[in-house]
């Protein structure tokens, strides 16, 4: 029985513990996922662009068979040059292409704000290669090439270096001179659409960690999930002085374009004049963004979509629940939106350097606005009633006539232990009420073994 009651114990306290564990564990993981989610990145992060050629004439001749991918730095510091990896991800032959065969490929990237750090003049960096084939490559396979870095050097005073491929039949050449001729054949390449998109570098920051930049890159989708536009915004923030626990408060947001980097309207269809704005915040329990709306004015079809004019300031809102510091950035910036608070923006803008941006130091002071405590209300003493005192003689005479015999047993057999005549004593039915209750505990605790279920 003991061990029993033992196990049931130590049972009931591994529940309860476990029961704990669990609500922990729930607790943990809301936190956990409610936890901003902010990127700290010790080394600048590269961004992959693929392009998909055209290509007529040669060995190379077909509609994306083709395609490389550039791969630019998401930030350098300043005075550093920007490395531009270029490399082949297919290049499928029309025919067979025997060993021994010399393959020649050049290609040529637009870039704006730098030039080759090699030397060379213009905006277009030159990139190279040349290949001798040691085994024959099969209709419809590439031959294997190798990546290959160009340096472009930012121009003086440049914020960014832009890079895409020379939107021309000249983008792209490709010789074959089969094994054992001189004659070679030409493959023009040109990329798959008129105006290729580009990758974007940013200029002055450190290169990783925290930065000073005030201008942030934005990767822009929308309307559709494959229109997409690479924008950069000089954005300036101001930090409210008097902001207070539980009291909503303002963070300023002013904005504008940097040349040659601004987002275009949707050729097609309406874009609402409007913009929202969001900051990210880190360093106060809860407290992970403010947003705010603004008025963009009118938008044409195709054409640059206007900021808010730089003397207007839009207001981003937030409230925080706790006193403390925090770190401020920019953040996302949505374009028109079908839903008044913006949630649902017809383009949205996702912040690509967000290592490098500028901070600022938002500081929550606590309101003087507390809850009250409630004040208890005091239990009212009662009055305390007199007491009233009463005093009575009684003079009783003896049951035996003055005698100290009894004669006759008095209507009150309790007052007198005269429980004899009135049948079995009162103990008798206390002692056989427990018995009766041992019995049926007894009774219930048999029945209870017999029907617990056996593991």
């Amino acid at each position: 029985m003991l061990k029993s009651v033992a196990r049931r114990r130590l049972a009931l306290k591994t529940s309860a513990l476990g029961l704990a564990g669990t609500l922990a564990l729930f607790v943990g993981s809301i936190a956990g996922l409610s936890a901003p989610a902010e990127a700290s990145t010790a080394a600048a992060v590269d961004k992959p662009m693929t392009i998909a050629f055209n290509c007529t004439g040669g060995l190379f001749a077909g509609t994306d068979t083709v395609q490389a991918k550039i791969t630019m730095p998401d930030n350098v510091a300043t005075g550093a040059n920007v490395s531009i990896k270029w490399e082949f991800v297919s290049m499928k032959a029309n025919q067979l292409i025997n060993a021994g065969s010399k393959i020649v490929i050049e290609a040529d990237l637009d870039v704006t704000g730098a030039t080759s750090a090699e030397g060379a003049a213009g905006t277009d960096l030159t990139w190279d290669q040349e290949l001798n084939l040691g085994a024959q490559v099969p209709s419809g396979s590439s031959p294997t090439t190798q990546p290959k870095t160009v340096n472009a050097k930012p121009d003086a005073g440049a914020t960014s270096v832009a890079a895409k491929p020379v939107p021309t039949t000249t983008s792209l050449w490709l010789s074959v001179t089969p094994s054992g001729q001189t004659t070679e054949t030409e493959t023009t390449c040109i990329a798959g659409t008129p105006n290729p998109a580009s990758l974007t570098t940013t200029v002055g920051g450190t290169g990783g960690g925290t930065g000073t930049q005030d201008i942030v890159t934005y990767r822009c989708t929308g309307p559709g999930t494959t229109d997409t536009q690479d924008v950069q915004i000089k954005v300036e923030l101001t930090m409210p002085t008097t902001a207070k626990t539980n009291e909503q408060f303002f963070i300023g947001w002013k904005g504008t374009y940097v040349t040659g980097k601004e987002l275009k309207a949707p050729t097609t269809g309406t874009l609402s004049p409007k913009i929202f704005p969001y900051a990210t915040l880190t360093g106060i329990t809860n407290l992970t963004s403010a947003t705010g709306e603004g008025a963009t004015g009118t938008i044409t079809a195709g054409q640059i979509v206007p900021l808010p004019a730089i003397t207007s300031v839009v207001n981003m809102k937030t409230t925080s629940a706790t006193a403390g510091t925090a770190t401020v950035k920019p953040g996302t910036v949505n374009f028109g939106s079908n839903a008044a608070s913006g949630t649902d923006p017809a383009i949205r803008c996702e912040v690509q350097n967000a290592a490098n941006l500028k901070t600022y130091t938002l500081t929550v002071s606590a309101g003087t606005g507390t809850t009250p405590t409630p004040t208890p209300t005091p239990t009212p003493t009662p009055t305390a009633k007199p007491t009233r005192t009463v005093t009575a003689t009684v003079t009783q005479t003896p049951v035996g006539a003055g005698n100290g015999k009894v004669t006759k047993t008095p209507k009150g057999a309790a007052e007198t232990g005269g429980g004899g005549d009135l049948g079995p004593d009162g103990r008798m039915f206390v002692v056989s009420g427990s018995l009766i209750v041992l019995a049926a505990a007894v009774g219930g605790l048999v029945l209870r073994r017999r029907t617990a279920p056996r593991g």
